[in-house]
């Protein structure tokens, strides 16, 4: 039977963890701010799944220690983690380059006041035609100012495709990012240009990091507690093809409106894979490790992988192989409905 394993986050934990990110926005100083969850196993009656108990480290000094030994191309750029931010006295804005991040488990929680996260949903308070993408680009806001006081001035999308956008066009995530460069919390280059997203790992991107997007706090998401072992959460939301344009009319959850689970009228979300998965022999010849590729999968691409369950939140951190046949979840293949964050300004 499958495992959903969520973090739970007690109104005590979450607490703490805004007074942590004040100090470290305020004081410029590492805290270690370990959030812990009781342990937890419920009956998802809706979806069939069942969550249970994992922890994660959001402390500035866990990600400090993530960066050591990035050896990628970040020769030049600021380290962040940790230290309070530059910023420009006229407009409030963080000099440090920090405009990419995956939204971690912890702060979709917290924002969407459920320990399953938003699902398919993300409106977040707004109303009316592109509501779904203007909900999530608040998200992407909300959480950089959590980790960077003032970045959320620097106007972050989220990295989805829509049907139809505020204007009734079709919407495509690679359209709606800027034209770069972006960084990581702990500066570390993403990718120098549109064009350099468009690849199953975008071109030139840190080597520290290409194989493991990092958190708002620069963390790898694959392993976002490093007193713990990794987990399988690597899907990621997009409703978007490998060239970064709408995947389907059918792969966006009702373009980010809807997390029910009706399969009917939601359809399916198209995934991308912040962490790719290589399978034995497929594509790198000789029975040796290569991009996961069969079919309309592409286990390897952070934009376009595969299609998930369904829409409704869930959260899956235990590896059980690909999205489960019985499930209507973001989640069930490795995954809680997280998404990517881009900054119009580095």
């Amino acid at each position: 039977m499958k495992t959903h394993r969520s973090l739970p986050l007690s109104a005590s934990a979450a607490l703490s963890l805004a007074l942590a990110l004040i100090v470290v926005g305020c004081a410029g100083a590492s805290n270690d701010d370990d959030t812990a969850a009781d342990a937890s196993t419920t009956e998802d009656s809706a979806s069939g799944s069942t969550s249970g108990e994992s922890t994660s480290d959001a402390s500035t000094d866990a990600s400090t220690d993530a960066s050591a030994g990035t050896g990628g191309e970040s020769d030049g750029s600021s380290s962040t983690s940790g230290t309070s931010s530059d910023t420009d006295t006229d407009t409030g804005i963080p000099s440090e380059p920090f405009s990419f991040f995956v939204t971690s488990l912890e702060s979709l929680q917290l924002l969407s006041g459920s320990q399953e996260g938003f699902g398919g949903d993300l409106r977040y308070g707004e109303e009316g035609p592109g509501a779904g993408l203007r909900g999530a680009d608040k998200i992407c806001g909300e959480i950089a100012e959590m980790s960077m006081p003032g970045a959320s001035k620097k106007e972050w999308r989220a990295f989805l495709s829509a049907v139809s956008g505020e204007d009734g066009q079709q919407v495509d995530a690679i359209d709606r990012v800027g034209e770069g460069p972006w960084y990581d919390r702990l500066g570390r280059l993403v990718a120098d240009n549109k064009a350099n997203l468009i690849d199953d790992r975008p071109v030139g991107m840190d080597t520290a990091i290409v194989d493991d997007f990092p958190n708002e706090w620069g963390v790898p998401n694959h392993q976002p507690d490093p007193n713990q072992p990794e987990v399988d959460n690597h899907d990621m939301l997009t409703g978007t093809n490998d060239q970064g344009e709408l995947y389907s009319a059918t792969a966006t959850c009702l373009d980010w409106t809807s997390n029910l689970g009706d399969l009917g009228s939601e359809g399916k979300p198209r995934v991308g894979h912040s962490w790719p998965r290589y399978m034995m022999g497929g594509g790198g010849g000789g029975g040796g490790m290569g991009p996961g590729m069969m079919g309309d999968v592409n286990s390897a691409n952070w934009m376009s992988a595969l299609t998930e369950s369904g829409c409704a939140p869930g959260v899956s951190l235990i590896e059980m192989g690909p999205p489960q046949e019985d499930s209507v979840t973001v989640g069930s293949g490795g995954g809680y409905g997280g998404f990517y964050c881009f900054a119009l300004n580095p």
